[in-house]
Order: C-alpha cells, then structure tokens, then sequence
C-alpha cells in the first residue's frame, strides 16, 4: 500500500530550509510529503493530510485585529492556508498546525490571536530558540496526553503571538508556566492539532514523532473510510 500524501505549507523565503526538516518528520511517521507555496498551485484533492507550517505572522485582517508594527506578513500565504485548512475540513482530511499554522488553525475556524501574547501572560517566559528550553504543561484527558504523555515537556519557541478566543470545535490541550496556550486540538473528526512550538527540529524526541505519526495515522484511516481519532488511539494503545 502507497504511503499517505501530505501537503506541507511553506514559506517562500524560508520554506527550503524548513521542508526538508518537514519531509523526514513525515516519513519516519510513514507519509511522503510534498510542498506547497502560494506561488504555485496546492491539491487538496491530491493529499491524504496537511501540515500548516511556521512563518511570518498573520494579518489581523482576518481575525478582526489591529495591526501592530512589529508584525510581519504574508497576505498570499494566509489566503492559501486559510483556504486550504477549511477544504481539507470539508473533506474530512486531518491537519497539523505548527507554530504560526497552529494559530492558522485557530484563525480558520473562527478563532482569534493576542498579538502581544509575552505583555498579556508576563509569567510566561519569551524564548527564541530552536532548542527545547520552554516548559509546557500538557493537559491530562486530551489526544495530546495521548500521544505525548502528561509529563512536563520541553519544546522550543519561535513565537510572539498566540491563541486567544478559541475557533469552533477546539480545546486547548497544552499551556506554558505562564498560562499562554501552546497547543490546541479537535475532539472530533477530521483530526486536528495545532502546537506553538516546532516538533520538526525535534525530531530525535519520540514525544515529538508522536505528532507526525498521529496526522499520518489519520490520514491513512482516512482514506480507508475509518474514524481518525479512533485509528490514532489504538495506534497509541498497541504502541504502549
């Protein structure tokens, strides 16, 4: 049986970098990923699943906000993965969201970012580093319990911005000491997560593998007609 396809979505400036990060991630998981860019045609209907990668910050245009002068933006991108991540929801087509693609998710399904996160929660601790400094609280009873396991975590950051109001049909399922959330997640299908920090270069952590492998998972149960979160949950359970 072929591998699942997933689109990953990239940055033009940084994106060549970042995907080759993104290719292993996905095929140590037993996908085989193929890029997308907003310059160039993305096929949903071609995917099995899809990662919203990092990048620069979100227009508030879409969300409601203001525009604040630190931010950086790509209107193109956000066009493409606003509209990528509500088709691969109507074809029930499992997404993971990294870092900005996190918020995307968010954002996509109706939910809003605090711009100015590190002024809003002042005890959460600003790093930025792709080293795994930051310490996250994952919350017990989640699909990211699940996966990862409830013991305290460390990941990187590469954020200022974070999840505020939550989009429709997501839960929070990791904050930081602070309180700022760091991950969010679907309960239903199609299968959804979204983490603040970058799993990719963490890939030598098997709690950072999990996440490759459970959007993988979802999006081979996917395509034989199965339900994704259950296909992930008994994945988990044989492999502990």
């Amino acid at each position: 049986m072929s591998r699942p396809v997933i689109g990953v979505t990239t940055s033009l400036k940084s994106g060549w970098r970042v995907f080759p990060l993104m290719r292993l991630n996905v095929w140590l998981a037993g996908g085989t990923a193929v890029r997308w860019v907003s310059t160039r045609p993305q096929d949903i209907d071609h995917v099995d699943g899809v990662i919203i990668g990092g990048g620069d910050d979100i227009s508030p245009d879409l969300y409601g906000g203001k525009l604040i002068t630190s931010a950086r933006l790509d209107p193109a991108r956000d066009e493409m993965e606003q509209r990528l991540v509500r088709a691969a929801f109507e074809q029930n087509k499992p997404v993971l969201g990294i870092c900005r693609g996190s918020q995307m998710l968010n954002v996509a399904l109706g939910g809003n970012l605090d711009q100015d996160a590190y002024g809003t929660y002042l005890k959460s601790r600003k790093y930025w580093t792709i080293l795994p400094r930051k310490t996250v609280h994952v919350t017990p009873g989640t699909r990211l319990a699940g996966l990862a396991g409830t013991k305290v975590m460390k990941v990187n950051a590469l954020h200022s911005q974070a999840v505020e109001n939550l989009g429709q049909g997501l839960q929070v399922s990791a904050r930081d000491d602070g309180g700022m959330i760091q991950a969010i997640e679907r309960v239903a299908d199609p299968m959804a997560l979204g983490v603040q920090w970058h799993p990719e270069h963490l890939f030598y952590a098997h709690r950072q593998r999990a996440l490759f492998q459970a959007l993988v998972c979802a999006a081979q149960a996917r395509r034989e007609g199965e339900n994704q979160i259950q296909a992930v949950r008994e994945t988990q359970e044989v492999m502990e």
